[in-house]
């Protein structure tokens, strides 16, 4: 080769060397990716809290997603209905997970029986409402569009036809995944947990069929903050399990519509976020992570120890007192070097005095428990109950309904008089039945003597229309002593 043609070589190479590599790097060569569209399928749609398997294919395709409105009552929580408006007949509507680059075909169809014209926001669309303007559908038809995937993420969809909030607040909303190209990192159980309000004209637990209250959607006082679509959705038998060892993935939607949800698991860290829905993890080592109305989040875990953790909304009386409350049961061996456990019970008789030790203290400290004693002696039941009890029996006695059972014509307190004393003098963690309904709570000991506990619960037992017995000091004390011999052995 002489000069003339080397120098031809180069020349060529540099010119053309770049593009040629640039043409590669498109090409998804690099990776055992390829960006040419390939093939049709139908997508995996699932119901909360399930999440459609990952896509593993190395190529876009296209994808067609077939959706229907319904109109429908259903529970809201136990004992109250509510009118749904609803994609797929769930509150949320099915999880879409599609692929990065996908060509997304959604087919909305109205059922013929929907009083309302329905259409489909999804903000993974880059387009005029997200795909609201080309999926208005009145009943009885179906509206087509698609869409190319362009951004990987988490994101909402929701009906916005007006007016938007309404058709937002009674139902209508979900998930889409746009996977990135390369997936995600392999989990052992992935869920989708969405949070919603509900705005209704009864209060939190009024019974029967709850109509939309305009004034306190406007107001932003929900009467119910709840996941998946129901107060209980994801308690007891519906509670998300896993096994220790498994690391979990939530998808997490807020559809608000007014509300910011402060996500938390009570006894958990989210080794991973993906903030704000997107494709990158953006956190590590996370206790709450903020979800803002109309947005997502991703979060990831390992499950350490056993039990049962509560998934809660950390504004939490929207957790206790409004609904938004669920439930992680993992199963498997535990790890004391993580967790011990409870390692002791022991009593406390409170800090004693500083330097307590001059005659004069001593006195004081006679004179203090003399005091106390009277006051024990001269305080009534009801005053008792007051201090001790309103806060989660409420004045009336009538609980805090699904956290709190009542007090008032309670079978529980009727039929289970040495229990209800157990449970005031040691506490008590578990699920039990009051008048046909199961209550899972923690009721801590409380810090009263015999005396007191006899007349708080015989104040209980004769008011909120309670006829029953009085409870004499004398049980308490067997009771008391016999749980220390458990305790103790019989020696």
């Amino acid at each position: 080769m002489n000069v003339r043609t080397e120098i031809r070589t180069i020349l060529f190479l540099g010119t053309f060397l770049p593009i040629i590599l640039l043409a590669v790097v498109n090409s998804g060569c690099e990776t055992g990716y390829s960006n040419e569209m390939e093939g049709t399928e139908d997508a995996v749609l699932t119901s909360a809290p399930n999440v459609p398997p990952p896509i593993i294919r190395n190529h876009p395709s296209k994808v067609v997603v077939h959706l229907f409105t319904k109109e429908k009552i259903g529970r809201l929580a136990d004992g109250v209905q509510y009118q749904f408006w609803t994609f797929d007949g769930t509150v949320p509507g099915p999880m879409i997970r599609v692929r990065e680059g996908d060509l997304v075909e959604i087919h909305l169809s109205n059922d013929p029986s929907d009083m309302m014209a329905h259409n489909i926001d999804l903000h993974a669309v880059i387009g005029p409402g997200g795909g609201a303007a080309s999926s208005v559908t009145p009943p009885g038809h179906t509206s087509v569009f698609s869409f190319k995937a362009l951004h990987p993420g988490l994101y909402v969809y929701h009906c916005a036809t007006p007016p938007v909030p309404m058709h937002i607040a009674n139902g209508m909303y979900g998930l889409i995944l746009v996977q990135p190209k390369e997936g995600f990192p392999q989990v052992d159980k992935e869920f989708y947990i969405m949070q919603s309000e509900f705005y209704t004209t009864g209060e939190f637990g009024d019974s029967g069929l709850q109509q939309f209250d305009l004034q306190k959607a406007l107001d932003e006082r929900p009467s119910y903050v709840v996941f998946n679509g129901s107060v209980g959705s994801l308690t007891g038998k519906n509670a998300l399990t896993a096994e220790t060892g498994q690391i979990i993935r939530i998808f997490v939607g807020n559809i608000g519509p007014n509300l910011i949800s402060s996500f938390h698991i009570i006894g958990e860290v989210f080794d991973k976020v993906y903030g704000e829905g997107g494709s990158t993890v953006t956190e590590h080592d996370i206790q709450t992570t903020l979800i803002p109305a109309g947005g997502a989040a991703i979060v990831e875990f390992k499950t350490e120890v056993p039990g049962t953790y509560s998934i809660v909304d950390h504004s939490v009386f929207r957790s206790f007192n409004k609904g938004a409350v669920g439930q992680l049961v993992v199963t498997g061996k535990g790890n004391e070097l993580v967790y011990s456990g409870k390692q002791a019970d022991e009593i406390y008789l409170g800090q004693p005095s500083v330097n307590n030790t001059s005659d004069e203290s001593a006195d004081d400290q006679i004179q203090t428990n003399v005091s106390t004693q009277q006051v024990s002696a001269e305080e009534t039941g009801q005053q008792i109950f007051d201090r001790t009890c309103i806060a989660c029996h409420q004045s009336n006695g009538q609980g805090i309904p699904n956290v709190f059972p009542p007090l008032a014509g309670s079978d529980f307190l009727k039929n289970n008089q040495k229990t209800a004393i157990d449970f005031v003098l040691h506490g008590h963690s578990g699920t039990i039945m009051v008048n046909g309904k199961a209550y899972n709570n923690v009721m801590p000991p409380q810090p009263l003597d015999d005396q007191q506990i006899a007349k708080v619960l015989t104040f209980v037992r004769s008011s909120f229309g309670n006829k029953m017995g009085p409870v004499a000091q004398k049980e308490i004390e067997q009771i008391r002593s016999a749980k220390m011999i458990s305790l103790n052995g019989d020696n």
